[in-house]
């Protein structure tokens, strides 16, 4: 609108085949194969993890976040599945338009979304009150994600006065956008505001992206149901949620 498991793994592997050597006893003729080292199982369990497997270990879970629920979202409701589909009448702006439809900035090796929204004792349901977060992260080459920022920081800038994306032969028109400020986290961190109008009803969004290495996390927070009912809305994002995966970020980033 990111290898301990391995690392374990290839241990044991390596203890296992010791004591099966120091129980098997005095060996009158032993095999000349069986000193050999096994370099292609050892290689095997220390293959490093893919970027798309070190973001599904990265991603903000349930567990995370003390009870807020946590599902991958519906691209059935999704305004474009992938920024090829997505026209910005202000190229410039191009990133606040993936930033806020949940689509990735630049070109990332691997991206992940997830749809969150408060604890799991408070209604599932699109009831009045429930605001959802997206988080999306996204893994880059090294050196991408920080021109991916830089990117999104120069969007904030220049498109004060709104823009309007396209996709699928539907539109989104973005009346303003304007800086916000959010607490210093990651190697960098930017946070917007921006409004729309529906229906003639005001609607605020909020945004925040945070780079940690070559990671992007974007957040972004609306009230459809509010949209929907034409009811007006402040769609502030969920300081648990984003703290969490900011935590979970800090404790794996590569600069």
């Amino acid at each position: 609108m990111n290898r301990p498991p391995s690392a374990a793994l290839a241990a044991l592997s390596l203890l296992s085949l010791t004591a099966l050597t120091a129980c098997g006893g005095s060996d009158p003729d032993p095999d000349p194969a069986a000193d050999k080292p096994r370099a292609s199982t050892s290689s095997s369990s220390l293959k490093a993890p893919s970027p798309a497997e070190r973001l599904a270990t990265t991603i903000v879970t349930e567990a995370d976040t003390g009870g807020f629920k946590v599902d991958e979202p519906d691209d059935a409701y999704a305004f474009a599945k992938s920024t090829d589909e997505v026209t910005v009448v202000k190229p410039v702006c191009a990133p606040l338009a993936y930033a806020m439809n949940q689509l990735p900035l630049g070109t990332p090796e691997a991206d992940l979304t997830r749809l969150t929204s408060g604890p799991t004792d408070a209604p599932t349901k699109l009831t009045k009150g429930v605001t959802f977060t997206y988080v999306t992260l996204a893994s880059y080459a090294p050196g991408k994600a920080r021109s991916s920022f830089a990117d999104a920081r120069k969007a904030v800038d220049a498109c004060g006065d709104g823009f309007t994306a396209e996709a699928n032969g539907n539109e989104s028109p973005y009346d303003s956008v304007t800086a916000e400020q959010v607490t210093p986290t990651g190697d960098e961190s930017l946070g917007f505001t921006s409004t729309m109008t529906f229906r003639g009803v005001r609607h605020v969004l909020h945004g925040e992206i945070v780079r940690s290495g070559d990671v992007l996390a974007v957040y972004f927070s609306v009230d459809g149901m509010a949209i929907a009912n034409g009811r007006p809305s402040d769609a502030r994002l969920s300081p648990t949620v984003v703290k969490a995966q900011n935590g979970k970020l800090a404790g794996g980033a590569s600069s």
